[in-house]
């Protein structure tokens, strides 16, 4: 596998949504909540992951275990989507508390645990993190 534009756009929105993520959790948290830079990041945050959720339909990976190039990670795009939508069906229901819940589980599935699986040394950029870059492998 290589760097194509698929990849990077995938990877920019990727890592943007694990940067934008923690933002919009934290300003709702806490004695002083700001809503206006919740919503706005977390408007950021959704669009960014639709962008890495749809991008990754696209990326193929025949060398891991997989079915027509769909690995296990693939399923993350359809929690993405499912996620997505309890969220917002949650908020208009006016239920903040599970607007919550749905947001800060697929902010950890999403982002910390594919991002754990994408620098698995086997893994395109894992590969190229420990291998070309730092010469562990």
């Amino acid at each position: 596998m290589q760097l194509t534009p698929l990849i990077a756009v995938h990877m920019t929105a990727a890592l943007l949504v694990v940067v934008t993520g923690p933002v919009a959790l934290w300003a709702r948290k806490g004695r002083i909540q700001r809503p206006r830079l919740h919503r706005a990041f977390g408007y950021a945050w959704v669009t960014l992951m639709v962008v890495t959720a749809g991008t990754a339909m696209f990326i193929r990976d025949f060398d891991l275990p997989n079915i027509a190039g769909f690995t296990p990670i693939h399923l993350l795009v359809g929690l993405t989507a499912l996620s997505l939508f309890g969220a917002f069906r949650a908020l208009a229901q006016g239920d903040i508390g599970k607007h919550r819940r749905y947001m800060q589980r697929l902010y950890i599935a999403a982002c910390i645990v594919a991002g754990l699986f994408t620098l698995l040394p086997q893994r395109y950029l894992g590969g190229l993190i420990w291998g070309r870059w730092l010469g562990l492998l």
